[in-house]
């Protein structure tokens, strides 16, 4: 079965009413759904950082209860790899957490679900899929 790895701009639309994973995630089963702990960081800091703190911490507790929460530690040496490949070709990735969140669907052979395909497609072996555009369509 294939698995998929969301990142957080994917997360963020889900959370604002921008995109309907629900359905999505039930189609291709909730088992197969993961993020890297890298996301649960940027969602909890949104979440403190937006107008309504209680609000946004409840709707983020709620996002995340059931899905599969990856430790960044396992990939760490893919993380260097591609950061110094990346580096020495002219083309450094400057988001350390994107590198990370692909770097973690690299180690794991998990799809990358993000709206942010230009920056995630330097990855040597990422495999991406964009679910807003099915959304825009």
């Amino acid at each position: 079965m294939t698995k998929y790895l969301f990142d957080t701009s994917i997360c963020v639309f889900f959370l604002r009413g921008k995109l309907n994973l629900d359905d999505t995630i039930r189609a291709v089963g909730l088992e197969n759904c993961y993020i890297s702990e890298i996301t649960v960081f940027e969602l909890w800091y949104g979440a403190e950082n937006s107008d309504n703190p209680t609000k946004s911490h409840r709707s983020v507790n709620a996002f995340l209860a059931g899905l599969n929460i990856i430790p960044i530690s396992g990939c760490v040496k893919k993380y260097a790899k591609e950061k110094v490949r990346l580096k020495k070709a002219g083309k450094p990735m400057h988001d350390e957490f994107d590198l990370l969140i692909g770097a973690t669907a690299i180690e794991h052979g998990l799809i990358l679900i993000t709206d942010n395909v230009k920056d995630f497609q330097r990855l040597n072996g990422l495999k991406i899929e964009n679910w807003m555009e099915r959304e825009r369509k």
